[in-house]
């Protein structure tokens, strides 16, 4: 696994972003992880946040596109502090652009804020967390009434790995659904992985029944059934 990645699972659980316990998912689930990104709360965790955000970018996407789309409201600080971290990484100048919860119908009128959309223009939406793909069912039909665009895919940061409304995980149903590329800073496999393998500030966050709790949990959840 990529050094970056190793240091992202590091500093989620730095955050307090990542943890472990019982929790229930928006949809329901009882499950023994939650990433809840709205602890990252600090200009300098958000600047960090970014710069791991553009690696993923950069990785999966190039700087081959226009806009760098965040939906309200959780998207709106990763589509600047991505683009920021973007332009200081690569040195490409994409521009960031969001959606207002209400239309504005002063000022700067319109759903949108940042960039203005344009016919022809390619994008790339960023998320925190992607588990059923609700957002994105939101997201696109948005950007389709303001301009004709092709988005070009999907950027979380955590892939939990886990089915959507079907048998197939929740990004690859918006893959397949939207026609558009997803990708995640990291899978909760590789995060499951590296912390039943390495231990953190002096300590193993995933022992052997935490690890079978997980197991049980995705023989449930997890894609095809698969532990």
């Amino acid at each position: 696994m990529e050094q970056y990645k190793e240091e992202f699972i590091s500093f989620m659980l730095d955050c307090g972003v990542l943890r472990f316990g019982d929790f229930v998912t928006k949809s329901g689930r009882k499950t023994p992880f939650f990433v809840n990104t709205g602890f990252y709360r600090t200009g300098a965790q958000l600047r960090r946040l970014g710069a791991y955000y553009a690696r993923a970018i950069s990785e999966h996407f190039g700087t081959d596109f226009d806009i760098l789309f965040g939906p309200a409201y959780k998207g709106i600080p990763l589509c600047v502090a991505a683009s920021m971290e973007l332009n200081r990484l690569t040195g490409a100048d994409v521009g960031y652009c969001a959606n207002r919860k209400e239309v504005k119908d002063h000022g700067d009128k319109g759903i949108l804020l940042g960039s203005p959309l344009r016919d022809g223009d390619r994008i790339v939406i960023i998320e925190d967390v992607t588990t059923a793909g609700t957002s994105i069912a939101e997201t696109v039909p948005i950007l389709k009434s303001q301009a004709d665009v092709r988005v070009q895919g999907l950027v979380v940061s955590v892939d939990r790995c886990e089915r959507g409304k079907g048998t197939k995980s929740a990004l690859q149903e918006i893959s397949e659904t939207y026609g558009m590329k997803t990708c995640a800073i990291v899978t909760m496999r590789e995060v499951i992985d590296y912390l039943s393998a390495h231990p953190y500030q002096g300590r193993m966050v995933i022992d052997g029944p935490l690890k079978e709790r997980i197991e049980d949990y995705y023989r449930q959840y997890g894609v095809n059934g698969e532990a």
